[in-house]
């Protein structure tokens, strides 16, 4: 049976804001900003209205004379009509109800908008061509697009963009006070005010200096220092299984020697640390993926659910050169770009940090010297993208001789400053302490 059903529209609402136009040229501009020509559902006033974008866009008059002669020229007058347009001129007799018109035109815009999607994500089900996961990946992006679509704002003017501004100017500048996601780590948190939406930030270190350890002490500390304790941290570890990263975790919480939980040999003390630790991570909003062969897409699926669902202010990703290219094109260089490139954009439509770990180059332990950007492995993309670049290390004391002492090198940081400073690696515990920091560079 043949679906007569009309798409949702309201054709006196289409009328209303076109004879607003003709009412008052001077909001065309305006009105220009939040529809388009697509907006629209009934044809004559889609070239009504395309029509009069023309003459905006010339900046010529706009009255019936100039809109007929518009219209004649994009061969639509015999379309539209001289009645119809007659009638589009005298429908508004007031502009006090404009802005609700819009509204009503946007609502319906997207219902049919919807309507379409839906029809295109249940006609690309049949397509054999396309397996399960890339279609429901494909189909949660455009829901996701129409969501977004529908709670985009308007045009900010300069004076409500400054008083933000100056609102976080106001923030006096301690180690105690952040803008973005508190990162637990006080001399952290004053160099970046704090992990900001959209960033994609790297953390790079060679084999065994404590990436994996340093990037689960910022999971811990952002769930628990933002959101009132209510954070949700997404922690897909493609090196670790959940298993092992989760022991880290009740050890660092717990302070019971991660070797001892993997053993078993565990006193009554240690038992009541642990049940008291177990209790403190059941709190947090923390989630974990140990899938190994993860592409940027599956991340980026997954984590948009969270996302829907209010549940994600940061992800981590452990680590970078381990995800799965989509394509393997060409070199490795071109598909780390693709992947750090992919990372970037997840963070900028999910406004979140992610935090992402990398792999230094060999030649900073055969030089023993401080990492630079060039020491990123495939590092032209990911320097790139990255909105900061972190390097851990470990510096050698008079003797020659490695310490628990980790330093933080801030070599890159697009919004914020750069610096460095030290941390306490405790291994048997997975955990970072803060040292007597020192000045910036």
């Amino acid at each position: 049976m043949v679906n007569s059903r009309i798409m949702p529209h309201n054709v006196d609402a289409e009328k209303s804001v076109l004879g607003a136009i003709f009412l008052s040229p001077g909001v065309l501009a305006s009105v220009a900003d939040k529809l388009s020509v697509d907006d629209f559902f009934e044809l004559k006033n889609k070239r009504v209205y395309f029509a009069l974008l023309r003459l905006l866009e010339k900046a010529e008059k706009i009255d019936f004379t100039t809109i007929s002669a518009e219209l004649a020229s994009l061969k639509s007058m015999d379309q539209v009509g001289v009645d119809y347009l007659s009638e589009l001129v005298d429908f508004t007799p007031t502009l006090a109800n404009l802005e609700s018109y819009i509204e009503i035109v946007k609502d319906y815009s997207l219902k049919r908008a919807m309507i379409s999607v839906s029809g295109e994500i249940y006609a690309e089900g049949f397509n054999p061509a396309i397996d399960a996961t890339d279609y429901v990946d494909q189909a949660e992006e455009k829901i996701f697009q129409l969501i977004r679509r529908r709670r985009a704002g308007e045009f900010l003017t300069i004076d409500e963009i400054l008083r933000e501004v100056r609102k976080k100017a106001e923030i006096k500048r301690s180690e105690g006070d952040v803008t973005g996601l508190n990162t637990g780590f006080g001399r952290l948190n004053y160099l970046t005010s704090g992990f900001q939406n959209e960033e994609l930030i790297i953390l790079a270190a060679r084999p065994s200096v404590g990436k994996s350890a340093l990037a689960m002490n910022l999971a811990i500390q952002a769930a628990k220092n933002n959101s009132d304790g209510h954070a949700g941290v997404a922690f897909f570890s493609l090196e670790m299984s959940n298993e092992q990263l989760v022991s880290r975790m009740l050890s660092y919480e717990s302070l019971v020697d991660n070797r001892l939980i993997r053993n078993g040999t565990l006193t009554p003390n240690d038992w009541q640390d642990i049940n008291a630790a177990t209790q403190v991570l059941n709190s947090l909003n923390l989630y974990f993926d140990d899938t190994a062969t993860v592409q940027v897409k599956d991340i980026r699926a997954k984590c948009r659910k969270l996302k829907q669902n209010g549940r994600l202010d940061f992800v981590v990703v452990d680590y970078l050169q381990l995800i799965q290219e989509a394509q393997a094109r060409g070199t490795r260089q071109e598909n780390v770009a693709e992947i750090s490139r992919g990372l970037k954009l997840m963070a900028r439509e999910l406004q979140i940090p992610v935090l992402a770990l990398s792999q230094l180059s060999r030649s900073v332990d055969r030089e023993k010297r401080t990492p630079v950007l060039a020491d990123l492995r495939e590092s032209g993309s990911i320097e790139q993208d990255a909105d900061i670049v972190m390097f851990m290390y470990e510096p050698e004391d008079e003797t020659g001789q490695s310490t628990d002492n980790i330093e933080i090198l801030l070599a890159k940081n697009r919004q914020g400053a750069t610096g460095r400073f030290m941390l306490r690696f405790q291994k048997n515990f997975s955990r970072f302490y803060p040292l007597v920091e020192r000045e910036d560079e």
